[in-house]
């Protein structure tokens, strides 16, 4: 496994914490890293795309990037009083995929104030529904320019950081 792909999962892991008890939100959220270890990270949510639409453009931007680990993490609510946080890490060349799952305690006014641990396991990537974003999307001329387009516009917009190496 890529060592960004072991610092992603730590480093998701404190900004869920951050977003959820400082801010009270949790959205779901993007990052990829490639090579040299520039992070671009965003909310998916901020899309605005139907689900195939969604998965196209996050191969297209991972394909972009010559990423070589990504991460998606969302709200996960089994029943009103159970809540977790949950993410998984992708590392383009290993088999498993990192997966991290927090509990959320909230409040009488539905605020989150208690986060358990991030208990992180091991699964098998091919069990990870959104596990195939390396794969390079089928996308018209059309379709590869107006994701290109969409890209150029978000980039400015969302965090972009080095890792380094």
């Amino acid at each position: 496994m890529h060592l960004f792909a072991e610092n992603l999962a730590v480093e998701i892991s404190s900004y869920y914490r951050n977003l959820a008890l400082a801010h009270g939100v949790i959205p779901k959220v993007f990052t990829l890293v490639n090579a040299e270890g520039d992070q671009y990270l965003f909310f998916i949510d901020d899309l605005r795309m139907e689900q195939d639409e969604e998965t196209q453009f996050l191969a297209f931007i991972v394909q972009q990037h010559d990423a070589v680990c990504y991460a998606r993490g969302t709200l996960v609510i089994l029943e009103k009083s159970q809540q977790l946080i949950e993410f998984a890490v992708i590392d383009k060349e290993d088999q498993e995929a990192i997966v991290c799952s927090a509990e959320i305690t909230r409040d009488m006014d539905e605020k989150p104030i208690g986060l358990s641990e991030f208990e992180k396991t091991l699964a098998p990537k091919k069990t990870i529904f959104f596990s195939g974003l390396f794969e390079p999307p089928r996308l018209s001329e059309d379709k590869a320019e107006e994701f290109e387009s969409l890209w150029d516009e978000m980039k400015p917009k969302i965090l972009h950081r080095s890792m380094g190496i």
